[in-house]
């Protein structure tokens, strides 16, 4: 088994679109006004917006995106314009994040794990 994607809510279908596009991923079904799909630039993960009328952002759940470049990462998408809610920072399992929303409310994780993203020191 696979993790083919994963789809959030949107209230407005090419905001999201033009945001996730910035922070890199490419566009690869494009079916307006509802949905839209984009591929991860690393591996085979794909990543979809769904049109709702009213997006009531959850702070249960993060979408994470792993980026061996975290740094130049972050540097370049604030130059394009996104704002972080945190700066990349080594954590305690770990991991480097960085912390940031969508337009919508949604909580994004841009990290750096490598090895101990599969393989931390507590592995089962």
């Amino acid at each position: 088994m696979n993790l083919n994607q994963v789809t959030i809510p949107t209230a407005d279908l090419q905001k999201s679109i033009d945001f996730y596009q910035t922070m890199g991923l490419e566009l690869i079904v494009h079916a307006p006004p509802r949905y839209a799909r984009f591929l991860c630039p690393d591996g085979q993960a794909t990543f979809s917006l769904h049109l709702v009328e009213e997006v009531l952002p959850n702070p249960h759940y993060v979408i994470y995106f792993e980026c061996a470049d975290l740094h130049q990462k972050v540097a370049t998408l604030k130059q394009d314009g996104i704002i972080f809610k945190k700066d990349p920072t080594d954590e305690n399992w770990l991991w480097r994040e960085a912390r940031l929303f969508d337009p919508f409310g949604n909580q994004i994780c841009l990290y750096f794990a490598g090895e101990n993203r599969i393989n931390p020191p507590w592995k089962v």
